[in-house]
């Protein structure tokens, strides 16, 4: 049985050589995996995000401590709600990288308001999914240069335990270019999160099927303090706090299975599985498994993003 690990410094690998990509990284769990591998001697690390003074923070933190001033740290905005903003993300990087070793997708929202994007899509959707979607797609040919037979490049897909708060079919498909308020009241941006976080359940099961090559996960954090939480009205912080029992932990401690997730031997994960803090290989339910619903939201998301790819 694979060792699970127990802290997240002593159990990463040198990463001499890697290039990561981080997306949601100038603050919570982003910059903190940032901070995290960085003190593991990789090659470069991009992240990306909206707040460019969070982004010049972050580096300049970096670059004065001995463990991590030898990393190329690179700040790459982004707004995963926009398709263009995704575009011109995955432009940048593709221009100055032949490879990609990790790619995290941590950027996230949760329980907002009902809305839609410019793009035109429910916004918990368009921004956990979609958005991740599209870079992965864009990305995926420097992921997989390496030509090993063995999965090699690595994405990692933040999800969570509240995936199973989905809707009874598991994803709306015929309202996600709506605000989708046929879940009204307290319970609507919660049953929105659950169906934006199953897709990413899904997706990161269709990709491993799909692209063999790479290792994809999906990863719970565990429930964390950070600004997802703290940007909540104080109704949603209440239910966070009153469901959790008190097993909410540090932004240090919750970052801990990604980053497993994301340097862990191959030979100890399981491609497409869905991982619990740390390291942990977690059933899914019947809708994350359901293979009809993972070729439609395959073939819708490649309908969406295509102009973009």
């Amino acid at each position: 049985m694979p060792s699970i690990p127990t802290n997240s410094e002593s159990d990463i690998p040198d990463l001499t050589g890697k290039v990561i990509f981080v997306t949601g990284g100038t603050s919570g769990l982003g910059a903190q995996s940032v901070k995290t591998l960085a003190q593991h001697n990789p090659a470069h690390i991009y992240f990306s995000g909206r707040n460019a003074t969070k982004a010049e923070s972050l580096i300049q933190h970096l670059q004065e401590n001995d463990r991590t001033k030898a990393t190329t740290i690179t700040f790459i905005p982004c707004d995963l709600s926009s398709l263009s903003s995704v575009q011109s993300a995955a432009d940048k990087i593709l221009a100055q990288e032949s490879h990609l070793d990790i790619l995290i997708c941590n950027a996230g929202t949760m329980a907002v308001p009902a809305a839609t994007t410019a793009d035109g899509y429910e916004i918990q959707f368009a921004t956990n999914h979609i958005g991740h979607a599209l870079l992965i797609r864009r990305l995926i040919p420097l992921l997989t240069s390496a030509g090993s037979s063995e999965p090699t490049g690595r994405i990692v897909i933040l999800s969570s335990m509240g995936y199973k708060m989905h809707p009874f079919a598991g994803i709306n498909f015929p309202t996600l270019s709506t605000p989708q308020n046929c879940w009204g009241g307290p319970v609507g941006p919660w049953v929105r999160y659950g169906q934006s976080k199953l897709a990413n359940v899904v997706y990161a099961r269709e990709l491993a099927r799909r692209y063999p090559g790479l290792m994809t996960v999906s990863v719970h954090p565990g429930v964390v303090r950070t600004g997802l939480v703290d940007d909540l009205s104080w109704g949603k912080a209440a239910f966070i706090y009153l469901t959790t029992l008190g097993n909410m932990v540090t932004v240090e401690k919750g970052v801990r299975n990604q980053v497993w997730a994301a340097t862990a031997p191959a030979q100890e994960m399981v491609n497409g599985g869905f991982y619990v803090p740390v390291g942990k290989l977690e059933e899914v339910d019947s809708k994350a498994r359901d293979k009809e619903l993972a070729g439609t939201l395959w073939e819708w998301t490649e309908e969406v993003i295509r102009e973009y790819l």
